[in-house]
This record gives structure tokens, sequence and C-alpha cells, in this order.
């Protein structure tokens, strides 16, 4: 609390005035984390595809549980571990963190929001077996599919052959 102007007080005691505050030194931001040369982000095996609040797309994931048509042998915790891969990897394209549209769009890319066929069911078993647990699978399922597929609305992939889908035809 401010002392009344009655009181007496020491020069030293007073609050200061802004025109009695030092001049700041500059200060710039060091992110030990940004990328900073020439050609951008580095592209290669395992390095995957850099976009913000990625995430994210596991919260999401989870809306997808109830949903997921899996036949023997898939197990929920790979499907969804694949498929957010392939999710984060579409949203980064867009410069966006992940949305419900993008897992929307990965899981009927490998036919898990509807009833595949046997062919897309043989395909995608080696692909997402144990990928839960392994990086390098993840990778790969999101690798499979190509950037022209993921840049499609979720209506377009719905009306798409699988094979086209993955560029396999």
């Amino acid at each position: 609390m401010a002392q009344p102007e009655y009181v007496p007080t020491l020069p030293a005691d007073q609050r200061r005035v802004s025109e009695r505050l030092p001049v700041p030194h500059s200060w710039r931001p060091h992110r030990p984390g940004e990328v900073v040369q020439q050609g951008g982000q580095p592209v290669g095996d395992k390095f995957g595809v850099i976009g913000p609040d990625q995430g994210y797309a596991l919260k999401l994931a989870h809306l997808f549980e109830d949903k997921l048509v899996l036949t023997e042998g898939e197990h929920k915790a790979d499907v969804l571990a694949g498929g957010t891969c392939v999710a984060t990897k579409r949203a980064a394209i867009f410069g966006r963190a992940p949305v419900v549209y993008d897992l929307d769009v990965a899981f009927t890319v490998w036919g898990y929001l509807s009833a595949a066929k046997d062919e897309v069911v043989a395909y995608r078993k080696t692909l997402f077996a144990e990928c839960a647990h392994h990086y390098e699978q993840q990778r790969a399922i999101a690798d499979h599919v190509p950037e022209s597929t993921l840049r499609l609305s979720p209506a377009e992939v719905r009306g798409s052959n699988w094979k086209a889908l993955l560029g396999l035809s």
C-alpha cells in the first residue's frame, strides 16, 4: 500500500518513476529446436513430417475407438497408432494442427471405418501388425499414403478405390 503524501519518506524509499528506470538490454529468443539451415527441415527415412501440436491427434484418435471395424487378428492400439501417423502427416501438409477430418481420412484410406474387402484387409494386416510398438512401421504406414491422397477431402476419399488412394493401381 502506498504511503499518504503527508508522511515523510526517504528518497530511497520512494517508488521509481518510469523515467528513472534503466533502459533494458535487447533480448532475442534462442530456440534450440528451430531449424535455421538453408534447406529447411531435413527429409529422409524416419524424419516424418513436422507440424504444430501433433500430439492432439492422439486425443482425437480415441473418438474413433468405437467406430473402427477390425477383423480377427487386428488390434485397436495398432490401428490407432498407424492412423494417427497418417493423420498428423495430412495435418502437417496443410500447416496446421490435426483435426477430426485428418483421422477420418486416415482410417478411411485403410478401410477401418467400414467393412473392408478381403484384399484390403490382407494388405493392411501385415503393415499394421504390432505397429503401436514400432516407430519404423508407423512411418512406413504414413509413407504408403501419397500426398495427393492426403490432400483429398473425406468425401472424396470415401468415394475412391483403395488401390488408387495408395498409389497401387
